[in-house]
């Protein structure tokens, strides 16, 4: 049985914003087969860390997934770039995904240790928080997905690909 990886995207924020290049490659990604698990989508996601949460930890609960990536569009940023972490208050929570080993692999894809103290990091946490107190071996990451564009699409999408069945392969473990 494969695993069920859930990934999750936001909606725009700002008047300036097209699109969110997050639900962008989600989009891209999300009608393609692949052969080592099965996809769920939760896309469009309101920019509202509260009610947020409440959908995709809802979407957890209905699905039961073996891993989990979340995604949102960081505009400053070239690469994609896997949060290590995430705070709310004095709090923070660490992904139990080992982020050195998946980086690797990767040939244009960087850590972070900043989620930006926005509805990014508020979900990532909330989500954290959910599988600590649940099930703490589900691999959870989030990655922050810069504007796409036709000189970085193709290798965007290559190490998302990587992303995704790294995550996969960390589920079947867990």
């Amino acid at each position: 049985m494969q695993p069920q990886l859930l990934l999750t995207s936001f909606q725009t924020w700002l008047p300036h914003q097209k699109s969110n290049s997050s639900d962008e490659l989600l989009k891209i990604i999300q009608p393609n087969q692949i052969d080592y698990a099965q996809l769920s989508f939760v896309r469009r996601l309101p920019v509202n860390i509260q009610q947020a949460a409440e959908v995709v930890i809802s979407k957890i609960e209905a699905i039961q997934p073996h891993g989990i990536i979340c995604c949102g569009m960081a505009e400053s940023r070239q690469q994609l770039t896997i949060e290590s972490n995430a705070n709310y208050q004095e709090s923070k929570l660490t992904t139990p995904v080992d982020l050195s080993d998946l980086i690797s692999q990767l040939s244009n894809t960087s850590i972070s240790h900043d989620a930006g103290r926005f509805v990014c990091e508020g979900l990532y946490y909330q989500v954290l928080e959910y599988c600590r107190t649940i099930k703490f071996t589900l691999p959870c990451i989030f990655v922050h997905v810069p504007v796409l564009n036709p000189n970085n699409l193709a290798v965007i999408q290559a190490d998302f690909q990587i992303i995704m069945k790294f995550i996969s392969e960390k589920a079947t473990l867990s």
